[in-house]
């Protein structure tokens, strides 16, 4: 995983397409807003189910987003 920092108002591109920008950062939340083309999928990971194959039997998070601050 990359992990990078980032000041409110700051922005990482994902591709050429795809831009991820710092939009406000108050206490332990962080929002962001994600520029990307209409036919680009953008779910947060608890929407996501895991396989029926899986063992867990359910859904559960599959990435999870770590915010540091220092």
């Amino acid at each position: 995983m990359l992990v990078l920092s980032r000041k409110p108002l700051q922005s990482i591109m994902i591709g050429p397409d795809i831009k991820i920008t710092i939009a406000k950062v108050e206490r332990n939340q962080v929002r962001i807003g994600i520029e990307a083309p209409r036919d680009v999928t953008i779910l947060r990971d608890e929407l996501i189910e895991t396989s029926p194959t899986d063992s867990s039997g359910g859904s559960e998070q599959l990435n999870k987003l770590q915010v540091l601050t220092s």
